[in-house]
């Protein structure tokens, strides 16, 4: 079984921590981290300087989709951050543990 990182940033601490409970209850994710980021961007032609939350979702390759799908449906932004990440090398008792803890 092989592990990937979801990262997608949240205007609230409050949506961060909502949508990562919701998505380790569901099975989706077997970790989440949430970190406070300043993020500058452009968007509808102005730049924007923002804080925002970073999720880092840790999942197995079987649940990336469904994580994905879960992410879209329920942030509040109209075009969210959601990128994977393929990591390369995983210790194996985290990633015993990632397995299990997302079966």
């Amino acid at each position: 079984m092989k592990s990937r990182i979801l990262l997608c940033t949240y205007p609230s601490l409050e949506e961060a921590r909502s949508a990562a409970k919701e998505a380790i209850g569901k099975k989706l994710a077997a970790c989440v981290n949430i970190v406070k980021v300043n993020s500058l961007y452009t968007w509808k032609g102005k730049l924007e300087d923002a804080d925002e939350f970073l999720a880092i979702y840790k999942t197995t390759v079987s649940k990336v989709i469904k994580l994905r799908n879960f992410i879209q449906s329920k942030h509040s932004y109209e075009v969210p951050e959601i990128v994977t990440l393929s990591p390369s090398d995983v210790s194996k008792k985290y990633l015993e543990w990632l397995v299990l803890s997302t079966k």
